[in-house]
């Protein structure tokens, strides 16, 4: 539901309103523009919602600016490689989830302390350039001292070197959005150990991101806060766009109010959206297992090994046992579970000695840590 945080609307009165209405076009009906905050923290919540108001609202008679954060995740772009672009064991470790999100651009780290921003309009009147003016325009509007400036990449940078906000965007045939991140307060030792991969030699023709130095708006002015820049980024949105309108709250996990929200999200979590859109890889590198040199090389298409080749000295593992270990895994996801799972039923149908069963374990972790 919408709740108006300034003005004459009381919560019950929304709350009542909410009870006559099916979705959220009423919301939007004879209003040039609106701004809205999100009340969720979590990142696929907050992506559907992105995916809702462009697939459902008409953008062409309006703009629209949604600021939104997350709890800890990973967000990479539309064409990006997970494996490649952060460290997914650590991830899958400490339960911070990995996102796809429908726009390109590269991946970026979210959690409470990064501020988002989506800027709708229709395809017609779609301006990154401008778009950034407003969040630069806030910055010196509520510190003039603060050097920030937005480059012909699209970011916006702090003291002419350290990026502070990134760029993507999602252009249709009529309708378009432009999002942004800013860091204020972000934990930067967590986000520069999650956007390192955990898997060497991958080639793939994925996009992949530009590093960049990287600060926090608060490192050099501790005074800000996300609510305060996310009160002068709206502040200067209705001044840019000659608007009058104040900021509401929205629950985007609401399906009374915006139908079809809830496979939205369930879409957005699927391992075949996150992992298995990952542009056609292949995986070669080796393994040290019992100081023993072991070779990898997977095809992987649609997250899904294609081939997949171990090159074990005989004396090791004999080389029939190999090769039928390699046909097993050819075909399941490139995952621990189902690798784990099709390690374990090979192991059962396959009579061997316990000395290599207890190799075959060994090797098995080591490959899912590449995973």
């Amino acid at each position: 539901m919408f709740l108006r945080t300034r003005g004459s609307f009381r919560t019950r009165d929304l709350d009542r309103l909410a009870r006559h209405v099916s979705t959220l076009h009423s919301c939007f009906d004879g209003k040039a523009g609106l701004v809205l905050k999100s009340s969720s923290t979590d990142i696929f919540q907050n992506l559907a919602f992105e995916d809702w108001i462009y697939d459902r609202v008409d953008l062409q008679s309006r703009n629209l600016l949604f600021l939104w954060r997350n709890s800890p995740a990973v967000v990479i772009g539309r064409h990006q490689n997970p494996w490649q672009e952060c460290h997914v064991e650590l991830l899958r470790r400490t339960g911070i989830p990995v996102a796809r999100r429908r726009s390109g651009g590269g991946t970026v780290y979210h959690d409470l302390g990064n501020i988002n921003m989506t800027f709708f309009t229709s395809k017609k009147k779609y301006d990154r350039q401008r778009n950034l003016g407003v969040v630069t325009g806030a910055l010196k509007a509520l510190r003039p001292n603060l050097d920030v400036c937005a480059t012909e990449r699209f970011d916006i940078v702090l003291n002419g070197c350290y990026k502070i906000s990134g760029t993507a965007a999602r252009l249709g045939r009529t309708s378009a959005y432009h999002h942004c991140t800013l860091l204020c307060s972000a934990d930067r030792s967590v986000l520069s150990a999650v956007l390192q991969s955990s898997c060497t030699g991958i080639k793939s023709n994925a996009t992949p991101s530009v590093p960049s130095p990287v600060a926090n708006l608060s490192d050099h002015d501790p005074s800000l806060n996300p609510d305060s820049l996310m009160d002068a980024i709206a502040s200067r949105y209705n001044h840019e766009f000659d608007l009058d309108t104040p900021v509401l709250t929205v629950s985007p996990g609401s399906e009374v109010l915006m139908p079809g929200i809830h496979k939205m999200t369930s879409d957005l979590q699927n391992w075949d959206w996150v992992y298995g859109k990952t542009p056609k890889f292949s995986v070669h590198t080796s393994l040290t297992v019992e100081s023993t040199n072991i070779g990898l090389e997977m095809d992987i298409k649609n997250g899904v090994v294609e081939t997949c080749l171990l090159d074990i000295p005989h004396e090791w593992l004999p080389a029939d046992f190999v090769k039928e270990l390699c046909a097993s895994l050819t075909g399941i996801r490139f995952c621990p579970n189902e690798f784990v799972v099709a390690v374990a039923a090979f192991l059962r149908t396959n009579s061997s000695c316990s000395q290599h069963v207890q190799k075959t374990l060994r090797l098995c972790e080591n490959i899912v840590l590449v995973m």
